[in-house]
């Protein structure tokens, strides 16, 4: 059975529900968004659902279900800036790294295999979370989605992270924990794992991803799984 190593020359990893749990301060920073603007808060469930497709959509879809009603622009506008500013501060003040994240980078280095993240989070905070998070070392570089149609489920930030890999998409795997990781995955023409943990909102089953994992340090198991094979065979 072949390791990772020899079927994968690099790995791209979502971050938001991937590598770093950041629930806690995207819910802090969503209901004070929404406390500024006298909406209701809402519970942290309703928040952790809306992660995942952008900083524009989670504020655009927290002020619907706190209102009930579709934000006009001026105030869809101010209030991403609530949110872009209280964010800003507090990126990684209750977040927190995912057991075995740090331990499978390392292996992953050592086995030769280059590692990067590609999310949907603005690439300014993507950058900044990671070095607080102790990550940025760890990887290579961070593509975010800076503009929508770089958002998941699009394949540019994943096509754009083979590119500067200089790898093709049947070589690289992405490690996410969402159906829009997934998505991507295919659209760009990468092997896909899912973690079984994060934001995705559906089952691991409805997922239908090649490969799930309960911790990232699975993915250096010596164990083939077939659709991984014929991907890259």
């Amino acid at each position: 059975m072949k390791p990772l190593a020899e079927r994968f020359r690099a790995v791209a990893f979502d971050l938001d529900g991937t590598l770093v749990d950041t629930a806690p301060d995207i819910v802090t920073a969503t209901n004070h968004m929404l406390g500024g603007l006298g909406c209701t808060p809402l519970p942290a469930g309703d928040i952790v659902a809306l992660i995942g497709h952008g900083v524009d959509r989670l504020v655009a879809d927290a002020l619907r279900r706190s209102t009930g009603a579709r934000a006009e622009p001026g105030l869809l506008s101010h209030a991403t800036t609530l949110f872009r500013d209280c964010y800003g501060e507090r990126l990684f003040v209750q977040s927190h790294v995912y057991p075995g994240v740090i331990d499978a980078l390392d292996a992953l280095a050592a086995c030769g295999v280059r590692a990067c993240c590609v999310t949907n989070k603005p690439t300014a905070f993507a950058l900044r979370l990671l070095e607080a998070a102790a990550l940025s070392g760890r990887l290579l570089f961070a593509l975010g989605a800076d503009r929508p149609e770089e958002r998941k489920p699009a394949p540019n930030l994943l096509l754009a992270a083979c590119a500067r890999l200089a790898v093709a998409p049947r070589e690289l795997l992405y490690v996410g924990d969402s159906r829009v990781d997934i998505e991507a995955a295919r659209a760009a023409g990468c092997a896909v794992a899912v973690v079984d943990y994060g934001y995705g909102g559906v089952s691991v089953a409805e997922m239908k991803a090649d490969e799930t994992v309960g911790n990232l340090t699975q993915l250096l198991a010596s164990r083939t799984p077939p659709v991984f094979e014929s991907r890259v065979a």
